[in-house]
């Protein structure tokens, strides 16, 4: 084939792609990943959402091809939504920022793993067609600050799970450009629906779109074409955003992961930073709320915008899960209170009660101009709490354990595993688990989804009160 649009050419890199562009060190972070993906999935299982996420899914399920993590088989399309409302509910999966916004990959876990089952792939064929999804919606995400264009990530998603997807089908270049391009023209996102009021749909939007790609892709794979202007051609994503796209198809490598940022704290990755720095006062001084008179945080501009007041909506009367864990005065907050920031912190009814709603009202978010000019090689903070007694204590943290400057090991991972899935999963299960992502590139996607889907969907005993 002779390309003619960008389209094409990234249709090809696709098509090109093996596991030996991966290099053994971003394979081992890529599992990794994945096993972070599940974690934060099986922590998922008891939120306030997913009852009602679920009966959407089994409402509409046709042939049964995949599992639903939690138990039960589903068609294709439905364990690409549901799974993936999972993995983003508890607002700790992973993270690639960018000047101009930021995506998810994980938010591809869900979609190429349903893929994957479908189709009956091999453990190393879903991890190529992870690694391929990582790599196209960042290096979109690297050139296009589409979020300060009032445009969301989930547009690049749809390019990413649709390349993953077709790598499974064993798509050609023509129908892998197919696919691409048709999945990213019908899923154009918008930023606001990160803006306040935040609603339910900032964690399922990402699900729908995943759920869109894969229908999207089995079309293309029965010859549905796409619209080949999508990049490059008129009133094409260039001329929308007036500037080059370049997917760099030349380079082959698939690395992307190695720049993801893993989260402790169930929030958004703009707060992990100020988070850490907020606990270790507390745990330093031996603080409690009532110790606290003040607190002042310096943030980045961007996290200012997203959560601390600016551009996306005013922070001052958080009352939902979606709008605490997008909001700095809460997280400190409730970081101040409880000691830890765990599903158990986004709970409606923590989120309400007085303790919390008044002592935010008493924190305070400004953007720092040095803190902005280091992002995003540094998601900087600084945090000024002030004491009932007169006392000041001050921290500044320019990283955290999960960014790529201090990658969150394997090791780490695992206890984080542990952490969100104990409820639901028995010590054998999850060992089972670990081992089979450990060896996931030996053994068939089978032996993985069938694991997941001995998972209890309703908690078996409480989750334990720790910090990861």
């Amino acid at each position: 084939m002779t390309a003619t649009h960008a389209v094409d050419e990234l249709g090809q890199f696709v098509v090109d792609a093996s596991v030996s562009n991966i290099p053994a060190v971003s394979l081992q972070m890529l599992k990794r990943n994945v096993l972070d993906s599940i974690a934060c999935a099986l922590g998922a299982l008891d939120g306030e959402l997913i009852p009602a996420m679920r009966a959407q899914a089994e409402q509409f399920s046709s042939q049964p091809t995949a599992t639903f993590v939690g138990g039960g088989r589903t068609s294709v399309d439905q364990a690409a939504f549901f799974n993936a409302v999972l993995v983003r509910y508890p607002d700790l999966l992973d993270t690639y920022l960018t000047p101009g916004g930021l995506c998810h990959p994980a938010d591809n876990f869900g979609a190429v793993l349903a893929m994957a089952e479908h189709v009956e792939a091999t453990g190393a064929d879903f991890l190529l067609a992870l690694a391929l999804a990582y790599e196209v919606q960042c290096r979109f995400s690297a050139q296009v600050p589409l979020m300060a264009r009032g445009l969301n990530h989930a547009l690049q998603l749809a390019m990413s799970v649709a390349a993953g997807a077709s790598k499974l089908l064993g798509l050609d270049a023509d129908g892998t450009a197919a696919a691409i391009s048709a999945s990213t023209t019908d899923n154009v996102s918008l930023a606001a629906v990160h803006t306040e009021p935040v609603s339910n749909w900032k964690g399922i939007s990402p699900a729908i779109t995943g759920m869109r790609a894969v229908y999207t892709t089995l079309l293309a794979a029965r010859g549905v074409t796409g619209p080949k202007a999508l990049i490059d051609g008129p009133l094409g994503l260039v001329q929308l955003l007036d500037q080059p796209i370049d997917f760099r198809t030349v380079d082959h490598s698939l690395t992307a992961v190695e720049q993801t940022y893993l989260k402790q704290y169930c929030s958004l990755i703009h707060g992990q930073a100020i988070i850490d720095a907020i606990l270790a006062i507390r745990d330093q001084y031996n603080l409690s709320g009532d110790d606290v008179a003040h607190v002042t945080l310096e943030v980045f501009q961007g996290a200012y915008d997203f959560a601390g007041g600016g551009s996306y909506g005013d922070k001052d009367h958080p009352w939902t899960k979606e709008q605490a864990d997008y909001n700095l005065k809460y997280l400190s907050a409730v970081a101040l209170l409880d000691g830890q920031v765990g599903p158990e912190q986004l709970a409606t009814e923590r989120v309400r009660r007085g303790d919390v709603q008044d002592l935010l009202t008493r924190v305070d978010v400004r953007s720092a101009a040095d803190l902005t000019a280091a992002y995003p090689e540094r998601t900087s903070a600084r945090v000024h709490v002030a004491l009932r007694d007169g006392r000041g204590l001050d921290r500044e943290q320019s990283d955290f354990e999960g960014s790529p400057t201090r990658p969150m090991s394997w090791e780490r991972v695992v206890d984080k595993f542990h952490w969100l899935g104990e409820p639901f999963a028995d010590d054998g299960l999850r060992v089972d688990i670990i081992t089979a992502v450990e060896h996931l590139q030996d053994v068939p996607i089978a032996e993985l989804t069938s694991l997941l889907g001995a998972v209890s969907p309703a908690t078996r005993r409480p989750r334990r009160r720790q910090r990861l």
